[in-house]
């Protein structure tokens, strides 16, 4: 058997192990592109959870994974933390109200894990981390039955995992041809091994001090606590649900408003988790009791804590500002995820209330989507992923928000931009929905960016610093100057446009840091001087890192 001292110590050191190896897993991605960001995505993921465990004391397995389970929900990064996030989540209902667990008891959380994941993915694709976790929890499954000691399951869960793991290329033929085996896989792999080590009885394994140690510094008394905080205790806590009990938790939220700030409170069928700022915590716990009982409860003073303390750290100053909560005053509103200056610009300009800093290598969390949604003054809340990688994690934060929350499955900048063109205030939801999809669907997308390593792609082989010229995602080609890259390509995306019976009236390039206003002005003329006047094409600055052009074709 084991405590909740033995989950919890086993999760925070899988989450340094991964850490530590995050890297090799990204390289595992086999498409050469600079978003081969598994690894790191399922590592933050992970981290997100190892943070709040760290707060536990002598926890249940219950408490234990319940505390996981929310924190790697909200801090899911990339559709392989999302994955990762949603066994976990399984893995705490299969465990909820467990004092201690047997192996039986940890094969059968995990087998209810994997059933979350396979259904939250439209499409699940074998030769995955899907196939790792499924095949692994069908083993441990058996073996329980067998010999329910978690010695014995776990190590039938790690075996069939690797086991699983190095068949991934014979499912997936793009793996066999890259001589890989599947990124997210390989890292559930290192999760695995690293808790059992740990319910072996081996040490944590620490994490790369060196590389994450924060550089301390002396608090400012201009940035005192007490100039920039108005309630003293930090009340957290978590209820399990009373199934009798009709009450909506948007009560709760609205009743904690009127006693405090920084209100979160987050639900599901079976638990309520509430953080609130306020000077009188017992009001606080005595609403929170009339729906279900408590499973945890912490109660702290800040400024005792800002008095004891008198050190902060730069990682804890760099953390990004959460925009406030808004009150959903208008009709609707929207979210955009975009990176770069102009494109957060051109997002705003188009309406969008909220626009999320991320895209291709750093994929924003289920908990920035989710704050940015709650930070739009508006009943219905229309979200654009613009990423196919953000995509689940997005859709996550739907039953999280306070407001209805669409999520519209853009998978690049040109459609989230169409979309927003397409959107129509005086129809109905549904139409919009309908609308702003269509008018995606409608736009050719272009980019132009470069190899992040050497690879054999398609049988092509290609060299770290090579122009890759890809059209709706797929590559196509590769140059050696990004100027005749982008040329060509969009030559190449019109032919092929009209080829399919698609009109082209306009063309637009957006421009990325790594590329001055005078040479995009260049490739406008070139483009201009060889198609006529018959297509419009405009210039603008989108300042996304990466990627040298994003190219819309409509």
């Amino acid at each position: 058997m084991i405590q909740g001292k033995q989950l919890r110590d086993a999760m925070i050191s899988a989450s340094n192990a991964l850490s530590l190896q995050k890297q090799q897993v990204d390289e595992l991605n086999i498409f050469p592109v600079p978003d081969g960001d598994t690894g790191t995505n399922m590592s933050m993921t992970i981290s997100a959870a190892a943070r709040e465990l760290a707060r536990l004391q002598e926890p249940t397995v219950s408490e234990t994974a319940d505390t996981a389970s929310a924190a790697l929900l909200r801090g899911a990064r990339g559709n392989s933390g999302v994955i990762l996030s949603l066994l976990f989540r399984g893995f705490s209902k299969g465990l909820k109200g467990k004092t201690e667990a047997n192996g039986a008891d940890l094969a059968a959380a995990l087998k209810l894990g994997v059933e979350a994941a396979y259904k939250a993915v439209m499409k699940p694709t074998e030769g995955t981390i899907l196939t790792v976790a499924r095949e692994a929890a069908e083993k441990g499954i058996a073996a329980g039955e067998a010999d329910p000691s978690v010695e014995h399951v776990w190590e039938a869960i790690c075996a069939e995992a690797d086991a699983s793991l190095q068949r991934t290329p014979d499912l997936l033929p793009v793996l066999k041809k890259a001589g890989v085996v599947d990124a997210g896989g390989q890292g559930l792999y290192i999760i695995l091994r690293a808790m059992q080590a740990v319910f072996r009885g081996e040490p944590i394994v620490e994490g790369d001090t060196a590389a994450a140690a924060p550089v301390a510094r002396k608090a400012s008394a201009a940035g005192s606590f007490e100039t920039d905080i108005t309630f003293t205790y930090c009340t957290e806590f978590i209820v399990a649900r009373d199934k009798a009990c009709t009450k909506d938790p948007l009560q709760l939220r609205a009743y904690l408003e009127t006693i405090g700030d920084c209100v979160v409170v987050v639900d599901d069928e079976e638990i309520i988790k509430v953080h609130v700022h306020t000077n009188d915590p017992g009001k606080a716990l005595s609403k929170g009791v009339e729906y279900g009982q408590f499973e945890t409860v912490k109660v702290e003073n800040m400024r005792i804590q800002h008095e004891n303390a008198g050190w902060v750290d730069d990682d804890d100053a760099a953390q990004p500002v959460v925009p406030a909560r808004a009150e959903p005053e208008e009709e609707f509103g929207f979210v955009a995820v975009a990176a770069g200056e102009g494109l957060t610009a051109l997002f705003a300009d188009l309406g969008c209330q909220q626009v999320v800093s991320g895209g291709q290598t750093m994929n924003p969390s289920t908990d920035d989507i989710l704050n940015a949604i709650e930070a739009t003054p508006a009943k219905v809340v229309y979200v654009l992923p613009n990423n196919k990688n953000i995509i689940l994690a997005a859709e996550q934060a739907i039953p999280l928000a306070d407001r209805e929350v669409h999520v519209l499955p853009t998978r690049t900048i040109p459609q989230g931009i169409a979309a927003m063109l397409g959107f129509d205030p005086d129809a109905e939801v549904e139409q919009n929905l309908t609308a702003m999809m269509k008018a995606a669907d409608n736009v050719s997308t272009g980019s132009v960016t470069f190899a992040a390593r050497d690879s054999d792609f398609e049988n092509r082989a290609i060299h770290e610093g090579d122009i890759l010229a890809l059209d709706n995602g797929k590559l196509t080609f590769t140059d050696t100057d990004v100027s005749h890259a982008t040329i060509k390509l969009t030559r190449n995306m019109i032919t092929a446009r009209r080829l399919s019976g698609k009109d082209v009236s306009f063309i637009t390039l957006l421009f990325g840091e790594g590329v001055t206003e005078e040479e995009a002005e260049g490739v406008r003329a070139a483009l201009a001087a060889k198609l006529g006047d018959e297509i419009e094409i405009t210039v603008l600055g989108g300042g996304q890192p990466v990627y040298y052009y994003f190219i819309s074709i409509e």
